[in-house]
């Protein structure tokens, strides 16, 4: 990250006008945020690993949506920012999004996420904004291009162990867990090569049907889809591990943040030649 070096300029835009890259000089992510009641009243939460992943592995700055899903916000959000963050989260989609299944953890969703994120990731990639998208980020943005999740992995019987000791230190929560094999011709093969990597596994839930214009970039042994990208010239990739444990202790995990920042870092640029070209034309 770089400081502004003149902390006296201030804005002199209009409320609701879009922030140009002359009014900032580093890109602003969104990262989108959960909800929890703490005692009387209700919080939007982000987890600290996130943000320094943002800060660290991708050098841009987090600022924290919270999950108001008004039109004007959802529209403010794709004007204004340069890249979006959907985290992991201890809470599931609600099924009715992609089944007519019931529910198999009705305590564990977040419906005013559900109504914030997946309209969000629909408008974000209308707009070309780079997208990372971790474990329930994941599943949200295969969801929000109509695509189906299995609910519980270990009752289909088909798959390995995806879910984490929660009995056991956090640091082997998310160790590695198991190996991905990257598939040919995506965004991770082209940054990272086909090699096997080792990845952790901290998931319940995962991918049964893709969703429409994705594309499979890696899988599991046992053949789950582990990592999506969209079909598309703008960046929006998701994977169901979370690279943003310890990101710059991790060649791989650090790959992926970068790859993110870039897309960032290319949007203000493009966004600074944008506001250039519309001057020299008024």
């Amino acid at each position: 990250m770089t400081a502004n070096n003149n902390i006296e300029q201030q804005w002199t835009g209009k409320p609701g006008d879009a922030l140009t890259s002359r009014d900032r000089d580093i890109p602003l992510v969104g990262v989108v945020a959960c909800n929890k009641k703490m005692g009387l009243h209700n919080f939007h939460i982000a987890g600290e690993k996130y943000l320094r992943a943002v800060t660290e592995g991708a050098g841009c700055l987090p600022l924290v949506l919270p999950s108001f899903s008004d039109p004007e916000i959802l529209a403010a959000c794709v004007r204004n920012l340069d890249g979006l963050l959907f985290t992991g989260s201890p809470s599931n989609i609600e099924p009715h999004h992609y089944s007519r299944l019931p529910s198999a953890t009705p305590e564990d969703h977040d419906a005013k996420r559900d109504a914030f994120a997946l309209p969000l990731i629909r408008l974000a990639l209308e707009a070309n904004i780079p997208l990372l998208a971790i474990c329930r980020g994941f599943q949200e943005m295969n969801v929000a291009l109509g695509g189906s999740l299995h609910q519980q992995l270990h009752q289909t019987g088909r798959f390995i162990e995806h879910r984490e000791n929660k009995q056991s230190d956090v640091n082997i929560q998310y160790g590695l867990s198991h190996s991905v094999a990257i598939e040919p011709g995506g965004i991770l093969e082209q940054a990272c090569g086909s090699e096997v990597r080792e990845v952790n596994s901290v998931h319940a839930q995962g991918i049964d049907r893709l969703g429409k214009h994705l594309r499979v970039e890696a899988r599991a042994p046992d053949g789950l889809i582990e990592a999506i990208s969209v079909d598309s010239e703008g960046f929006a990739l998701g994977v169901q591990w979370h690279p943003e444990w310890k990101v710059t202790n991790n060649p791989f995990y650090s790959a992926i943040f970068k790859l993110f920042g870039d897309a960032c870092w290319h949007r203000i640029s493009m966004r600074e030649r944008d506001y250039e070209q519309t001057e020299k034309m008024a």
